[in-house]
């Protein structure tokens, strides 16, 4: 099956199929502000403003990697791009594998006329590293895409779980090592859904990346969407044995900052609105990736993700407003965030 068919079945199944995770949650609804009935602090003096890997951004948010290398894509990370320009926050752009071996894919990836002063990411999946791809690969995808920053992917469970998945993830770590070490632009590595542990980040802290992201469960379930799209009915019973398997959010961002307190961190994982951003913020991430609900928002306008992305700032500055918070280095050393007992809720 070529790389366009795989990137549009994923596209239409984010789109059109349930695929969230059935019973795992991110954990942040295990948690609660204390409202402060006097924050002592004005709301016009909140400040939502981000540093991440040495780019200003108005708001702490990142477009998550999602999509690119089909047609049909050129116009959603069109819409994305036009609208993280306007809202002044970052973007990563989908896997430029398509675009490498299919240089006519690479229109789908280029964004940068539309969002000329954005933090841009580029994307390639880790385990190509195993598969011939080089750091001359990665570089070649950050000139594509005209990025600041190059994003690897891990996802060994959607790769074992895809009919036409790569499944070999031996002696990885010292290959993103060397492109850590070799590539001129920040690397960062994110999972793809299923979170990462306290073991890996400190692994990949150690390997020289620029920031990690979480991408834990509770959001997206990649062994849902491969279940859509698998050939026979055991693969489909496999897949859905795999639907609800992950790090819940909530418990990657707490594992990640274990592992590497001055590591930054971005969370991501079934954030869909501005209270949950709040809370992984104050759990101790640096900035929130958001996918599904701003997919489904550009395939209609660059409007409709502009709305969506002012309704999250909105809500976050709310938020700090009734605990007392600033800006964002206060959010992060807030002692009013609460984990309450699940019999409580």
């Amino acid at each position: 099956m070529s790389i366009e068919k795989r990137k549009t079945d994923h596209l239409r199944l984010n789109l059109k199929e349930e695929v969230q995770f059935c019973q795992v949650s991110t954990g942040l609804e295990r948690y609660r502000f204390q409202h402060q009935a006097l924050p002592e602090i004005n709301r016009s003096d909140i400040d939502l403003g981000a540093i991440f890997l040495g780019k200003a951004l108005r708001y702490p948010f990142l477009i998550s990697s999602m999509t690119g290398g089909a047609g049909e894509t050129q116009h959603i990370n069109r819409n994305l791009a036009l609208a993280a320009q306007s809202c002044g926050i970052g973007m990563g752009v989908g896997s430029l594998r398509a675009a490498l071996e299919d240089p006519e894919q690479a229109k789908t990836f280029q964004v940068r006329d539309a969002a000329p002063d954005i933090l841009l990411l580029a994307n390639l999946g880790a385990v190509q590293l195993n598969y011939g791809y080089t750091v001359e690969h990665c570089r070649r995808a950050v000139e594509i895409s005209q990025a600041d920053a190059l994003i690897l992917h891990l996802n060994p469970l959607q790769e074992v779980l895809q009919p036409e998945g790569d499944g070999n993830f031996g002696n990885l770590l010292s290959k993103i090592k060397a492109v850590c070490k070799a590539l001129k632009v920040p690397v960062v590595v994110k999972e793809s859904g299923a979170g990462l542990s306290e073991q890996v980040v400190s692994k990949l802290a150690d390997a020289g990346v620029a920031a990690v992201d979480v991408a834990g469960a509770g959001g997206t379930s990649w062994s849902r969407v491969e279940m859509y799209r698998a050939h026979s009915e055991r693969e489909r019973r496999v897949a859905a044995q795999f639907i609800d398997w992950g790090i819940p959010t909530a418990e990657a961002i707490l594992q990640a900052r274990r592992a590497a307190p001055r590591l930054p961190l971005v969370a991501s994982g079934g954030i869909y609105n501005g209270l949950d951003a709040a809370k992984a913020i104050a759990l101790g991430a640096d900035l929130v990736a958001l996918a599904r609900p701003l997919l489904k928002a550009a395939a209609e306008s660059a409007e409709s993700v502009t709305e969506l992305i002012e309704e999250l700032a909105q809500t976050l500055s709310i938020a700090m407003f009734c605990i007392g918070a600033p800006n964002l280095i206060a959010l992060k050393n807030t002692p009013h965030l609460r984990k309450i007992d699940k019999e409580s809720t």
